[in-house]
């Protein structure tokens, strides 16, 4: 019988990570894909972006949420819910292991879902920080929930180590989205802008910003001081992504539509989907935001990140990357940066830290030879013997 490899995703940026694997797993003979989408993929209000994955692949169960409240009395009565209704599905498809990634909400309640029906859990991303937002205990709690790891550096996979888990079962197999880089046929000027419907200008920004969920600045706050730093850049046309369903998102949402609303040079998706994002940094002088893929993806196109604020922190950073507070002046000084002829020079020497050999086809591998018969049982592996 075919091994089952169940998979969840619940955003665009997760999806089009784990797009690479997700094949590798459809196309190996002696695996059986079991796709569960859930989360903002379901939501008009962030694209729809399910519509997209069914044009890649079979979606088996969608799972609704509520996510109208941002709240984090919302938040939490929507993970409540997944998790009961993830369990009736996981029931139903009877997985032999489930791959989860990363750090939102969502994976935490199908992680403990999998704890409770006794499901092997392969977590990819983890022992990463991000100590600017709930996300890092988020992670790192999933870490403890699981049985295989796949980090995406060398000093991640020591950090699972360090967190107790046996190192038999930490890969260090670098970033899927670094793969995906590599193995699309990026679209040309001509066909972005035609797929868009915006002409590019002389300068261009892509700008994503999430909400800092742990900061001493509430999310308008935050998104506020970016916006008053943008208004300075006259002749740059500004590409937006929206903002995730974290706690203050919708509100900046609803700025950035207030925002290209009266600024003609602007534009805004809820998703460009993974092949117009990754066309998009052909074309534009820089990315900026708090995005973690301005940290993991971008420095692979030698073009700079501007990294406002500590959502971020932590994470291991490219010399590509320009970190700043929260603050308009020090915006505006990143921007400029942005454009400094010396600092774009040393660009073309910059490596990418989180880029790996094959991480999906080595993943793939991994789930497929995994001995089952024992993988629950898990024993915390005390760094420098006992204590």
């Amino acid at each position: 019988m075919k091994r089952k490899i169940a998979v969840v995703t619940a955003t665009r940026a997760e999806y089009g990570l784990l797009k690479p694997l997700l094949k590798e797993i459809e196309n190996d003979d002696t695996l059986q894909l079991q796709l569960i989408v859930t989360g903002t993929h379901l939501e008009e209000n962030f694209g729809n972006t399910y519509k997209e994955i069914e044009q890649e692949f079979d979606i088996d169960a969608k799972i609704s949420m509520d996510l109208s409240c941002e709240s984090g009395e919302c938040l939490s009565l929507a993970m409540a819910q997944l998790q009961k209704d993830i369990t009736e599905v996981l029931v139903q498809l009877c997985p032999d292991i489930m791959v989860i990634l990363g750090d939102r909400y969502e994976m935490l309640s199908v992680a403990t879902a999998c704890l409770m029906l006794h499901i092997p859990l392969a977590h990819i991303h983890g022992g990463e920080l991000t100590q600017g937002a709930i996300d890092d205990a988020i992670r790192h709690a999933i870490t403890k929930l699981s049985h295989l790891h796949f980090t995406s550096t060398e000093v991640y996979a020591k950090r699972v180590i360090q967190m107790g888990e046996e190192p038999r079962r930490v890969f260090n197999v670098g970033s899927l989205g670094v793969q995906s880089i590599k193995t699309l046929q990026l679209l040309n000027k001509q066909e972005f802008e035609k797929s868009i419907g915006f002409k590019l200008g002389k300068k261009n920004l892509l700008v994503t910003y999430h909400p800092q969920t742990l900061s001493g600045k509430i999310p308008k706050e935050q998104f506020s001081t970016l916006l008053e730093a943008l208004e300075s850049l006259k002749e740059t046309k500004i590409i937006f992504t929206k903002a995730n369903a974290d706690e203050g998102g919708q509100i900046i949402n609803a700025m950035i539509d207030a925002y290209v609303k009266s600024h003609k040079n602007s534009i805004v998706f809820a998703s460009l989907g993974q092949l117009r994002y990754f066309s998009a940094l052909e074309f534009v002088d820089g990315v900026v935001g708090n995005s973690s893929s301005g940290i993991l993806e971008i420095p692979s196109f030698k073009i700079p990140t501007l990294n406002i604020g500590e959502r971020q922190e932590g994470r291991i950073q490219a010399k590509s990357i320009i970190t700043v507070d929260i603050e308009a002046n020090a915006i505006r000084q990143g921007l400029e940066k942005i454009y400094d002829p010396s600092f774009l020079e040393s660009l073309k020497r910059v490596k990418n830290p989180y880029e790996g050999k094959e991480p999906s086809k080595k993943i793939k591998e991994c789930l497929k030879t995994v001995e089952l018969e024992h993988i629950l049982e898990k024993k915390f592996y005390d760094v420098g013997g006992m204590l």
